[in-house]
């Protein structure tokens, strides 16, 4: 992960000026900086008008007692966004602009999640503790049904279908 972003960080900023290059030729170095300063204006303009959206949204959620998880996505996104269309560049503009226009946050949040999701059970797999929430026989789409041996006491006995039972007694005092 650490090469990727160090590649990313490289890689991105030597891009962008080349794209610069490649405008300002087609268009002129005035009407790039032009360009450039008018997708600064406008993305500053829009994720404040997002921003501010997603604020109330995140308010509603939490005030109705709604577990707020799409409006925390919805902010994280307007927030990353704001910040690559306020980087000078055209490659970080169109990106931030997929981040904070209502339009396309769906899209890019669906794939996202997707991502995240893959990311997360690749991890959960290679944990120690894997073959408590991964048994064999579960069914490997978290999608499908609830991870088996999620919330059960370890050393319990395997029952079809229900996850582990631990076997016990209540004690009423």
């Amino acid at each position: 992960m650490g090469i990727l972003l160090f590649l990313a960080f490289l890689v991105v900023p030597v891009l962008e000026i080349w794209m610069i290059i490649q405008v300002g030729t087609v268009i002129g170095g005035w009407q790039t900086v032009f360009v450039l300063l008018a997708m600064s204006v406008l993305g500053s303009w829009l994720v404040r008008r997002e921003g501010r959206r997603a604020w109330r949204a995140l308010q509603d959620a939490v005030s109705t007692g709604v577990m707020p998880d799409r409006q925390l996505v919805d902010a994280g996104m307007v927030l990353a966004g704001g910040v690559l269309l306020l980087t000078p560049g055209f490659l970080t503009d169109v990106v931030g602009i997929l981040l904070v226009v209502p339009a396309t946050r769906p899209l890019v949040r669906g794939l996202l999640l997707r991502v995240l999701k893959r990311r997360v059970r690749t991890l959960a797999e290679r944990s120690p503790y894997a073959s408590m929430m991964f048994p064999p026989g579960a069914p490997q789409d978290p999608g499908a049904a609830p991870w088996p041996g999620a919330g059960h006491a370890p050393g319990g006995t395997a029952s079809p279908g229900r996850g582990r039972v631990v076997t016990g007694e209540v004690v009423d005092d």
